[in-house]
C-alpha cells in the first residue's frame, strides 16, 4: 500500500478533525489499519521530528501534529490490540520527582506511540519507586524528563538505583539537561528533542534484542 497522501498530511499539519475522518473511514470499510500506520503515520511523525530537529517548525507545531496523530491513535489503537500487534518495544517515561512539569514528556509520549512502540506514562513527580513499578513490569528502558536544574538531580538517584541492574536503561532529557550531564551520572542515553529520543531508544531496543 502506498502512503496516504491525504492522512500524511493532515498529520503533518496538525488537523485532528481530517485524522479522525480518515481513519473512522478506514475503519468502517474494513481498511488495513497497520499499513495506514506503517505507510502514512509513522513517516509523517518522522518528518515532524525532523523538521523539528532542523529547526524548520517549534514546540506549538509539533504538538499540534502530536495531537492529531494522537486522534488517530485513540481511534485505532482498540483495533490493534484486537489484531495483536506486537509492538517494537516497551518503554517507560515520566518526569522526575519534584517537577511536575510534562509538555516535554507527552511530546515523547506521543512520538515514541507513533513510532510503534507501547509507552508506560508514569505521570509527573516520579520517585525512583515508581520507575522501580515500570521494571517489575518486564520494562528495560526508562526515559526520565526534567524542566528544572533543582529537580533533574535527581537523575543521578535514578541511574544510580539501577546501576547493579544490567538490563535496565536510562534515557534522560529535558530543558536543563545536557549530554555532558548524563555522561556524568551515568546514563545509557540522551535526547535533546522528542525525535532524538526516540532514536536513542531504537537503539537500545536493538541492543537489548
Amino acid at each position: 500500500m502506498a502512503r496516504n497522501e491525504e492522512l500524511y498530511e493532515a498529520i503533518i499539519k496538525g488537523d485532528r478533525t481530517k485524522v479522525q475522518i480518515i481513519f473512522q473511514n478506514a475503519i468502517d470499510l474494513n481498511k488495513n489499519i497497520n499499513e495506514l500506520l506503517d505507510e502514512s503515520m509513522i513517516p509523517a511523525m518522522r518528518e515532524i521530528g525532523a523538521r523539528f530537529s532542523r529547526n524548520e517548525i517549534y514546540v506549538p507545531e509539533m504538538l499540534i501534529a502530536a495531537r492529531a496523530m494522537q486522534a488517530g491513535l485513540t481511534l485505532i489503537e482498540p483495533i490493534l490490540m484486537k489484531a495483536n500487534r506486537k509492538p517494537l518495544g516497551r518503554i517507560a517515561v515520566g518526569t522526575v520527582k519534584g517537577d511536575l512539569h510534562d509538555i516535554g514528556k507527552n511530546l515523547v509520549v506521543i512520538m515514541l506511540k507513533g513510532a510503534g512502540y507501547e509507552v508506560l506514562d508514569l505521570g509527573t513527580n516520579c520517585s525512583v519507586e515508581k520507575y522501580d513499578e515500570a521494571i517489575t513490569a518486564g520494562i528495560h528502558i526508562i526515559m526520565c524528563s526534567a524542566l528544572l536544574t533543582t529537580t533533574m538531580m535527581y537523575m543521578k538517584e535514578v541511574v544510580e538505583h539501577f546501576k547493579n541492574n544490567p538490563v535496565v536503561k536510562i534515557v534522560i532529557g529535558g530543558a536543563p539537561v545536557t549530554q555532558n550531564y548524563a555522561d556524568s551520572i551515568g546514563a545509557h542515553g540522551y535526547g535533546q528533542d522528542a525525535n532524538e529520543a526516540v532514536r536513542i531508544v531504537e537503539r537500545l531496543t536493538a541492543a537489548i534484542a
